[in-house]
Parts: C-alpha cells; structure tokens; sequence
C-alpha cells in the first residue's frame, strides 16, 4: 500500500491518513468537533467522512435525532483503529521523547467516581501546567463488564483493577483501606471507643455497587462471627451514597482515600470493627501503549497522585 505525498492513495491503495480522521470521528461522534480536532474545516471533514464510507462500505456514523452515532461495525473496528494509530503515533516519536508543551492529544480515563472526585482536580491541574493541549475524559465504571482498554474504549483504568485479560498491564499503586461513615450524632458513634461489631451489624446500612449488589466483604466478616445485617438498598457510587447517608440513620462505607469527600459533607468516618481485606488500587493499560512516551508521561501523572516517590517528573 502506498500513500502519495499530497496524503492521497496511489492505485487501489488506502489512503492512511483516512485512519486518524476515522479515529478522531469515533471519538468525538461529531464531523464538527472532528474537524476542529484535525484544524480542517466541516466541508473538507464531510468529504473525509464520504471517503472513509467508501471504504469500509459503511455509514461509520449515522444521525440519531440531533446526533450522530457509530454504526456496529464503526463500533466493532473501533479498538482496532485505535490501535493502530497509536503504534504509528509511538513509531513516529523520536526516541521515545515527547514534546508536552505542543502536545494536542485527547486521553480518556476510566475511573470510579471517588478517584475523580478526590483526584481529578490535580490531575487536571498538572496536566494544564505540563501540556495544555492535552484534554481528559474521564469515564465512570460500568455496570457490566467490557473491555475498555482491549478495545480502545479508554487508554488508562484507575481503581481497583479486576480485569480478567490476560495482556492488560497492572501496576499496583496503594493498598486502601474501608472506613464506616454516618452522619454526625448516629446513635453509633455514641461512646468514646466506637462501635462493637454487633452494634455495626444491628445498624441499616447501604451499600454501594455499580452492579447492584446487595452483599459485600463486610457481610462474609459479620458471618464468621454469627452475625447478619440489614442492607436496606445499594446506589452506585460511593459520591452518591454520601448524600443519602447525610440525611438518614443509615451507615455505609468509603475508602480512606475518599474519606476527604465525607468530611466536606460534615459526615463522621470510623473504623469497621472487623477484619476486612485491603483494596488494591491501581492503575491498568494495554501494552500498545508501552513506547508510547505521551501514554508514559500521563502514567507518570496518575502515578504521581498516589506514590509520589515513585514518579519523578
């Protein structure tokens, strides 16, 4: 396959430019936003968009009501295309150096909503001094699982990494801890010494999963004491959960991290009188973004939020 130097296809080839239009297109689901992106301007990205149908034999994107949406093939094909620009992206970046203060480059994150709550300001902050042409999406954890990072969906995961695939690099980042929360004056905080575990499990309380659930640890570790509590319900975020527990008498849970968030809300943190597992947080990519050295950069970042001393600048 050979590519002109006007960028257009020479013969039956493809031009490869066609694959960072499409792309960003996916991305952005907007030739408007796309065009901005790729400082071309809505006619000549209409064009680009009309050229890359073509060639798939695809709509790619289609209006639905006053927005466009991927077709399933656009959608299946993405993570490919995703990968192979960023392997032509790293192969083109001399030395594995990156020049941050020119750097014009989308990344999103997937992270629980603790994590942006307590974190995303720094994040974002380091970001704006260090390469303000860079911009951060970051998105919530879904209810089901898919694979985000295989697929391109998102370039780094931030939280407590389950991933189940195999090729997904782990690094581990901190152990956390679970604390109770409850409003300030529960009966349960009572006392100078804090709650026994029989008084922790005589309280209602909420739990949070993204999944629903409505059992967790902290019920296996009141079982093999021969006791139960009384879950009442489950929300999906540990933010969310927060709002519900400043206006009842239930209790709940939220990691040491995230204990900041409770303590704006004028709600009281304690330890759980159990014995429960650390939460180990950390962080998770796909390799295709090992030699990528804007991807390493932006690691560096994340890392830098939870072990400072092991991310020099």
């Amino acid at each position: 396959m050979r590519v002109t130097q006007s960028g257009t296809p020479s013969g039956s080839g493809l031009d490869l430019n066609l694959l960072l239009a499409l792309d960003v297109l996916l991305e952005e689901s907007s030739v408007s936003r796309a065009a901005a992106r790729l400082h071309l301007s809505e006619p000549a990205m209409s064009r680009t968009l009309g050229r890359i149908r073509k060639a798939l034999g695809d709509p790619v994107l289609v209006r639905a009501g006053r927005h466009m949406v991927p077709t399933p093939h656009a959608l299946a094909v993405q993570g490919e295309v995703r990968a192979v620009v960023e392997r032509a992206r790293a192969l083109f970046l001399a030395g594995g150096r990156v020049d941050l203060p020119t750097l014009t480059r989308t990344f999103t994150v997937l992270a629980n909503e603790s994590f942006t709550a307590v974190h995303g300001a720094a994040l974002f902050g380091r970001v704006a001094a260090e390469a303000p042409g860079v911009r951060l999406r970051f998105l919530a954890e879904s209810h089901v699982d898919v694979p985000a990072l295989r697929e391109g969906v998102a370039d780094l995961e931030l939280g407590v990494i389950d991933t189940r695939s195999p090729e997904v690099r782990v690094e581990h980042l901190a152990d956390e801890m679970m604390l109770a929360v409850a409003r300030s004056g529960h009966p349960l905080l009572r006392g100078g010494d804090g709650p026994t575990a029989r008084r922790f499990a005589s309280a209602e309380h909420l739990i949070v999963s993204r999944r629903g659930r409505l059992e967790g640890p902290v019920d296996a570790a009141l079982a093999e004491q021969g006791l139960t509590r009384r879950v009442v319900g489950s929300v999906g975020t540990f933010p969310a959960s927060l709002f519900v527990l400043r206006d009842t008498d239930l209790v709940g849970l939220i990691t040491s991290q995230a204990a900041s968030l409770a303590t704006a809300l004028g709600l009281r943190t304690f330890e759980i009188p159990l014995e429960l597992p650390s939460l180990p947080f950390g962080m998770a990519w796909h390799p295709r973004h090992d030699a990528d050295p804007a991807h390493a950069w932006l690691r560096r970042c994340a890392r830098g939020l939870l072990r400072p001393e092991r991310a020099p600048g």
